[in-house]
């Protein structure tokens, strides 16, 4: 009773200090390709309520501080450490977070973790209409469960060193997940985590590829947001703001998961991104040479690196483009041409494993 009631204690004082500072929102400087509007999303954190050390409404006031659109508490079905001292049912952070999502303006989708062994590993369930269903004894029944409440399901942290030790593997029974539509995205970063694997997997499977912080301490213990650090989250390029539209989003696979300085997706969904991030302005031409402005408004970092091309267009190694900085950059023409293309990956915007996004600037 008595480390109850400190529990408790605890996690209301946490809650009252962040709902002092909630309204002190940081808004993710980042471009809506045509057509789109860029939500910013976490489809994976804890409370109390399973494994966490916080109270619900936190991670409202937490994502509204640092510019986030949409949350989903994905509290653990099958793990729940504080459950002698947090007596509820598996929709109870949901229902508390409501009012204070609404307040804010922040997106809330009921999700739920399915917490199993490997194979399969740990997966979350997103846009339940009720999570108690999903207390099943088999891990097959709880996903069966979600899908009939028609959840979006995706993989959680597939390269997790504490269920796959040695290689990030897909498992037999990853595949019948798959084949009986109870697998619709992967995580590609998950908290510190990156998996390129699962890149390769959600290109070869025409799965989404998510984000998340998998937060279960207080977001700023994880995160040194006075040093420019972020949580990793999923860009949702959405054709509306609300649940519905980001539903529609995952369905269609439009997504980019934000990792550190990395921004990991399709081609497709990176290329326009990028050419939203990046300003470039012919400044001066001359036979010899063109000089060109460079400016990034956003606050990613774009990592451009030199690839193959006509030797005689002369042009930078490499750049970094720091968030809302311009640049100056001159490209000289050699044996006589007056033209041409230059050629250059964005390292960071990563499309396959090991591979960045080829884009050229023609002159």
């Amino acid at each position: 009773m008595k480390f109850k009631k400190v529990l408790i204690g605890v996690a209301l004082a946490v809650t009252c200090l962040m709902s002092a500072q909630a309204q002190r929102r940081h808004e993710i400087q980042v471009p809506n390709p045509d057509g789109y509007t860029t939500l910013k999303c976490d489809f994976h954190m804890h409370t109390v309520f399973s494994d966490g050390l916080v109270w619900p409404t936190v991670r409202v006031d937490e994502a509204y501080r640092e510019g986030l659109d949409a949350i989903s508490l994905t509290e653990h079905i099958e793990y729940r450490p504080h459950k002698k001292d947090i007596v509820a049912d598996h929709n109870r952070s949901y229902e508390l977070s409501q009012k204070q999502a609404k307040k804010l303006g922040i997106l809330l989708i009921r999700g739920s973790e399915i917490t199993r062994s490997m194979p399969p590993g740990h997966f979350n369930a997103i846009f339940l209409s009720d999570s108690n269903p999903l207390e099943q004894k088999g891990y097959k029944d709880a996903f069966n469960e979600a899908k009939k409440q028609n959840a979006f399901i995706f993989w959680n942290h597939p390269g997790w060193a504490r269920q796959q030790p040695d290689s990030t593997l897909w498992w037999p029974e990853h595949t019948q997940l798959y084949n009986d539509g109870c697998m619709h995205g992967i995580e590609v970063a998950n908290g510190g985590l990156f998996m390129p694997e699962a890149i390769q997997w959600c290109l070869d499977k025409n799965l989404t590829m998510i984000g998340t912080s998998d937060i279960h301490q207080p977001i700023q213990t994880d995160y040194d947001f006075a040093k420019g650090e972020h949580r990793t989250m999923t860009f949702v390029f959405a054709k509306e703001r609300t649940v519905e539209g980001i539903r529609e989003a995952l369905d269609n696979r439009r997504t980019a998961a934000y990792y550190r300085e990395l921004v990991i997706g399709r081609e497709e969904i990176l290329r326009p991104f990028f050419e939203k991030c990046i300003e470039i302005k012919e400044v001066k031409r001359t036979d010899k040479e063109v000089t060109l402005s460079v400016t990034n408004s956003t606050d990613l970092v774009l990592k451009l690196k030199k690839t193959a091309h006509d030797t005689s267009l002369v042009y930078f190694r490499e750049m970094t483009l720091k968030p809302h900085t311009q640049h100056t950059i001159s490209v000289k023409f050699e044996n006589g041409i007056k033209g041409g293309e230059c050629n250059f990956e964005v390292t960071n915007f990563i499309v396959a494993p090991d591979k960045g996004l080829n884009y050229t600037i023609k002159l």
